[in-house]
C-alpha cells in the first residue's frame, strides 16, 4: 500500500470531502494527468478546435456567418466536442480513481486504457442522455432540472465504479442520492465552484487586453461610433482560446469531487469499506 494512500471507501462530511479532493490531487497530480491526458489528447485537441471555429463564428461576425449556416455548425460541433471530451475526461478519470482504489495507492495506466476502452461508449450515451434530462428540466421548470443535474453527476461514477449499464447508472446514482440530495448538492456545487473561480484566473490576459484595445479604439475612432468588431481580432481569439484550454484542463479535478461523493453515499447506504475493513481485519489476524 502506497504511505499516503486516501481511502476512498469511507463515509465524509462536506469539508473532508473537498479538503481530500483537493489533497488528493496534490499527493498524485503529476500520475492523475500523465494517465489521464494520455488517453484525453486527442478529444482536448478536438474540443480546442471547435471552440477556436466557434469563437471564429461568433466575435464580431455572428451576422455574416447566421446568413450562411456558420454560427449554427459552429454551435453543433461544440457541443458534440464537450460531449466527447467530457465523456473521455469521466471515464479516464474514474478509471484512474479505481485502478487506485484496486491496487491501494498504485494505479496501473494498463488498467486505466483498457477500463476506458470498455466503457467510453456507454460513458457517452450516458452523457447525452444527461444532458438531454437536464436541459428538458431546465426547460419545463428550472427546479427539476437543477434537482436531476444532482443524481445525474453520480452516474458516470456508477458506471464505471459498479460497471452498471447507462440505465442501471441512472436508477443506482438515484437510489444513492435518495435521502442526501442537499448534501450531495453542496458538495458538488462547492468543487464546481472552487475549480471555476481557480480557471478565471486564466481569463485575466483576455479581460486586460479587451479593455485597452477599447480604449485604443475609442481614442482612434473618437470622432465616429466605434466599430465593435475592431476589438475582436486574432490576439482576442488567441487568448480566449488559451484561457479555455485552461480552463477544461482543470475540469480534470471535478471527477475527483464526484468519486468522492460518490463512495460517501455508497458507504451510508451500503457500508462496503466498513465491510472491506472487518474482513481485512480477520486475515491480519
Amino acid at each position: 500500500m502506497k504511505q499516503d494512500y486516501i481511502d476512498f471507501k469511507q463515509q465524509r462530511e462536506l469539508g473532508d470531502i473537498i479538503s481530500d479532493t483537493f489533497k488528493f490531487i496534490r499527493e498524485n497530480y503529476k500520475a492523475y494527468f500523465k494517465s489521464v491526458i494520455k488517453i484525453l489528447w486527442p478529444a482536448f485537441l478536438l474540443l480546442i478546435a471547435a471552440v477556436a471555429y466557434y469563437s471564429y463564428t461568433t466575435v464580431g461576425n455572428s451576422l455574416m456567418f447566421a446568413q450562411d449556416g456558420g454560427f449554427f455548425i459552429g454551435f453543433g460541433l461544440l457541443m458534440i466536442g464537450l460531449l466527447l471530451y467530457y465523456a473521455v475526461l469521466n471515464v479516464a478519470a474514474f478509471h484512474f480513481i479505481k485502478s487506485y482504489v484496486h491496487n491501494h495507492g498504485l494505479p496501473d495506466h494498463e488498467d486505466v486504457k483498457q477500463g476506458v476502452k470498455a466503457d467510453l461508449g456507454k460513458m457517452f450515451g450516458l452523457g447525452a442522455i444527461t444532458w438531454i434530462l437536464i436541459f428538458v428540466g431546465l426547460i419545463i421548470l428550472i427546479i427539476p432540472g437543477i434537482y436531476l443535474s444532482v443524481p445525474l453527476s453520480i452516474a458516470a461514477a456508477v458506471l464505471v465504479f459498479k460497471n452498471e449499464s447507462i440505465g442501471g447508472s441512472i436508477s443506482e446514482s438515484f437510489h444513492l442520492v435518495k435521502d442526501n440530495w442537499w448534501m450531495s448538492f453542496i458538495s458538488l456545487f462547492l468543487i464546481w465552484l472552487i475549480i471555476y473561480i481557480i480557471s478565471l484566473i486564466f481569463q485575466i490576459p483576455v479581460l486586460i487586453y479587451t479593455f485597452v484595445k477599447m480604449f485604443t479604439i475609442m481614442e482612434e475612432q473618437s470622432a465616429s461610433a466605434p466599430n465593435v468588431a475592431d476589438m475582436f481580432d486574432w490576439v482576442y481569439l488567441t487568448l480566449t482560446i488559451i484561457a479555455s484550454a485552461i480552463q477544461y484542463l482543470l475540469y480534470a479535478i471535478t471527477p475527483i469531487g464526484v468519486a468522492f461523493v460518490y463512495y460517501n453515499l455508497n458507504e451510508q447506504k451500503y457500508f462496503t469499506g466498513a465491510y472491506e475493513s472487518i474482513e481485512n481485519l480477520g486475515k491480519n489476524d
